[in-house]
């Protein structure tokens, strides 16, 4: 680390709560920052780690709907489960917020209305999809058809799943409506709109300082030198739906903040949240608004435009025009996809395995070894049954279980469970030390570069050098 006497933010990508948290989800960006997280905090820093719900967006309503009751209502579900399973499976978050708590709402029309009055937000004439039979302009999500790269004839209305194309709703073919099933037709609405690409030479030497000092993961970078090569547009600020945050301007009533505007907010609510809990409600601003805090915000892939290109951009705006001067994340750690036994989870085909469900059988510890030694750091990795017993039982249980086992066992039988003093050392003596100084080095300098499976699978040939010592030590005492 660069700088030792610093303070350090953390954050997690909000989970959306409109579904249980499965092992994906956990690889992709939960492990790494609590692995992270409790590595500063064991080098005695001062780190926050910050998470919470994301609980706005038409993916919510749509749950709402199928189910027959509110957003608030499933949010509350879902927000509560996942909470409970991260703790069950041991995050230490120091805050888990959720952004349809006031603080949040007053923080995105803050932040909302500081970007509007200072003429950065352009109004625009579009148009959208309407559904005459439910009177309602049809957001992304509310509509499907054919997809115009692959013609899937499931494709929604933001994005094709089956290739991967972002899509506009006016571009599907064939379109209809998830809420009655018709036809939609075209109509005209307003929208105020973040000019993203006013703001990309800015953000290309952003991320090209922030790589030079901290180091950032290549697909990271490849990902942004993608959206930057096809030249940032402008993004919609509005949207026309009635869950969210409410737009705080005459005429723009029944219109909710874009949920991406939103909810990468909820960072800086929840650190907020944080402070006035601990009875010292100006404290967020010692992490978000001292430049010398280092800011690393762990995500999964499908988030790098948000965390990478957005939110710094909407930072970069509110800097410009204001005495406080919010820090840009220093890394953005993001991980490629776990898939589950060679396909790729899938909460409609019921494909993959929630985490709530597979600690009711298992311990976490378990879990997070497994799942550490196979993370999607560089590419997409898979999580298999076979692999997480072998772990558990060749690694676990016969490496760092038994050595833990048959030391204590010596110690109680032969020192009545005291340690002894130390006496003459050997060469054999000081040979474990020193690889126990240099592993605690080595494994430390990995996890600082974002490497955990690297890092733990040095602590794991300890435990297997320190088994080794116990034989070659001690098998003729």
């Amino acid at each position: 680390m660069k700088r030792e006497n610093h303070r350090i933010l953390v954050t997690a990508a909000l989970p959306y709560a409109n579904g249980k948290i499965h092992l994906g989800h956990l690889s992709g960006a939960y492990l790494p920052a609590d692995i992270y997280v409790r590595y500063q905090r064991s080098c005695k820093r001062d780190v926050v780690f910050i998470c919470g719900s994301d609980e706005h967006g038409v993916p919510i309503t749509i749950t709402a709907d199928q189910e027959k009751t509110t957003p608030q209502a499933i949010v509350d579900r879902y927000h509560a489960l996942n909470n409970k399973a991260f703790e069950k499976f041991g995050m230490s978050f120091d805050n888990y917020s959720r952004t349809s708590l006031p603080v949040h709402h007053e923080m995105a029309r803050e932040f909302f209305l500081k970007l509007h009055g200072a003429g950065i937000l352009k109004e625009k004439k579009e148009k959208q999809l309407y559904d005459d039979t439910a009177n309602m302009f049809l957001p992304d999500r509310y509509v499907e058809g054919t997809c115009p790269v692959c013609h899937n004839i499931e494709a929604r209305g933001d994005q094709c799943e089956k290739c991967g194309t972002f899509l506009n709703p006016l571009e599907l073919i064939n379109p209809r409506s998830k809420i009655s099933g018709s036809t939609p037709t075209v109509r005209e609405t307003v929208h105020l709109y973040f000019p993203l690409g006013e703001y990309q030479e800015k953000l290309e030497k952003f991320i090209q300082a922030a790589d030079k000092r901290d180091g950032w993961k290549e697909n990271v970078l490849q990902y942004c030198r993608g959206w930057f090569k096809d030249g940032l547009q402008d993004r919609a600020v509005t949207r026309d739906l009635q869950w969210g945050v409410k737009v705080p301007l005459t005429g723009f009533e029944h219109k909710v903040l874009y949920v991406w505007f939103d909810a990468v907010l909820g960072y800086i609510s929840s650190t907020k949240e944080w402070a006035a809990r601990s009875g010292q409600p100006d404290r967020w601003k010692e992490y978000w608004l001292d430049q010398s805090t280092k800011y690393v915000a762990f995500i999964g892939k499908d988030n790098v435009v948000f965390h990478c290109i957005v939110f710094p951009a909407m930072l970069m705006a509110w800097n410009e025009h204001s005495e406080q001067k919010y820090i840009l994340p220093e890394n953005v750690p993001a991980n490629e996809f776990l898939n589950f036994e060679g396909q790729k989870f899938s909460k409609s085909r019921g494909w993959g395995i929630d985490v709530d469900e597979f600690l009711a059988e298992f311990p976490a510890d378990a879990l997070r070894y497994t799942l550490t030694m196979n993370l999607p750091e560089s590419r997409d990795a898979d999580f298999y049954w076979k692999d997480f017993q072998a772990r558990t039982n060749n690694e676990l249980a016969d490496i760092l279980g038994n050595f833990v086992n048959r030391t204590l066992t010596f110690v109680h039988r032969n020192f009545g469970g005291a340690v002894p003093p130390i006496d003459l050392l050997k060469p054999i003596d000081s040979q474990i030390i020193q690889q126990l100084q240099s592993t605690q080095t080595t494994a430390g300098q990995l996890f600082e570069r974002y490497k955990f499976r690297d890092g733990t699978f040095e602590v794991m040939n300890l435990a297997r050098a320190a088994n080794k010592y116990f034989n070659d030590m001690f098998i003729h005492f």
